[in-house]
């Protein structure tokens, strides 16, 4: 099934994103490459893709997992979680229905 993975960054997140990303990246990564991951990326701070010194405010993860618990666990291993990045994550069934 697959799960939507919503997280908020804490105030200015930037600088802890930057340091993090890499290893943050890898694991979606994985996932991709285990086709399990539909989409993935931040929300910017304003209303442009590239929103430079603004930041992000949090990030969206859509991807397959065996049942809540095992998305819930691959969340709460996320390396922004680990860093401080993230103020709040929540994880949820999520029902695609289009396109």
């Amino acid at each position: 099934m697959l799960y939507a993975i919503i997280s908020e960054d804490i105030t200015n997140s930037l600088l802890l994103r930057i340091e993090t990303r890499p290893a943050h990246i890898k694991r979606l990564n994985d996932l991709k490459d285990q086709g399990r991951l539909i989409l993935a990326g931040p929300h910017p701070a304003i209303d442009s893709n590239d929103p430079g010194e603004a930041g992000f405010t949090g990030s969206l993860v859509v991807a397959e997992f065996a049942d809540l618990a095992a998305a819930q666990t691959w969340a709460d291993a996320d390396p922004y979680v680990a860093a401080g990045i993230y103020a709040n994550v929540v994880v949820k069934p999520f029902k695609k229905v289009l396109p």
